[in-house]
């Protein structure tokens, strides 16, 4: 990441992003991935300002950013990662060339050359095939947990609740105990509620994977109710108390009645419990 900024491009930047949230409804998440992808550019360039836009720069960029690395593996980034960056600059662009004082400057034809080659779209917009456990290594790794404190016991259930449901994770990190019926066995999964990808109403029922597992997380919502008092409103997987000790220092607590404001938790547990039995992650 650069100190370095344009302020004009910086203020139209920021018109953008506000368009996107406002007017497109796109999700937080979203517009920081656009934000992420006018920084590289910008970069690219020297932060030149947007009315210096042209085909030339268009296809230089498009030549450099299939070379570069990701910061995280080093590996070279996927023509999916590429693709977005380029799809959002050309949404940007268009945008900005309606806009007046770029208007005059910026020729609509010459956006198309953020254009990837047919093949590389149709690579780019294939179906990621990903490892996943085998039902032996998640009961090792939910087994593998040792229930020595309340965050423990959250933890081992976490993973089983997840097992039985096959839920994304954000969804998860915000559900709560009205969202579970156990009667049913089932998660009620409401979009107003829920954090639910492309903001959908789920229903999940549990899948057959195992008495003793169904009995973990069975056994969490009955200790949340009966021991803890949470009523319906209170997070499934509540989050951990942080709280000063008696020196001053800061320590666990135990949980606190509020969710996750994101699922990243939620894949640290995983890590986690995955490494503890010495297996690989798996996201």
């Amino acid at each position: 990441m650069t100190d370095k900024i344009n302020p004009k491009n910086e203020r139209i930047k920021r018109e953008f992003f506000i368009y996107q949230r406002e007017v497109e409804g796109k999700a937080a998440s979203t517009v920081d991935a656009m934000r992420k992808a006018l920084l590289r550019f910008e970069t690219y360039t020297g932060f030149k300002d947007f009315t210096t836009f042209n085909k030339e720069q268009a296809t230089a960029f498009k030549r450099h950013i299939v070379k570069q690395k990701a910061v995280r593996s080093n590996e070279p980034l996927s023509l999916s990662t590429v693709h977005a960056t380029l799809m959002t600059l050309k949404d940007f662009f268009r945008w900005l060339s309606q806009k007046p004082g770029y208007k005059s400057k910026i020729d609509p034809l010459e956006i198309g050359y953020f254009n990837l080659s047919e093949r590389e779209t149709r690579i780019a917009k294939a179906p990621t095939i990903r490892d996943v456990p085998t039902m032996e290594q998640v009961r090792k790794t939910l087994f593998g947990i040792e229930v020595k404190s309340e965050i423990d016991r959250r933890n081992q259930a976490l993973i089983a609740f997840i097992l039985l449901t096959g839920a994304r994770v954000n969804a998860v990190a915000s559900a709560r105990l009205k969202h579970v019926d156990l009667d049913r066995k089932r998660f009620i999964q409401k979009p107003d509620q829920v954090r639910t990808k492309f903001s959908k109403q789920i229903v999940t029922f549990f899948f057959p994977v195992g008495a003793d597992i169904e009995k973990i997380f069975f056994d969490w919502v009955s200790y949340l109710r009966q021991e803890k008092l949470y009523g319906d409103n209170a997070p499934l997987f509540p989050r951990m108390s942080i709280k000063p000790d008696a020196d001053g220092n800061f320590t666990i607590a135990g949980l606190e009645s509020e969710p996750w404001d994101t699922a990243a938790p939620i894949r640290k547990i995983f890590k986690d419990a995955f490494n503890k039995v010495g297996l690989p992650y798996f996201n």
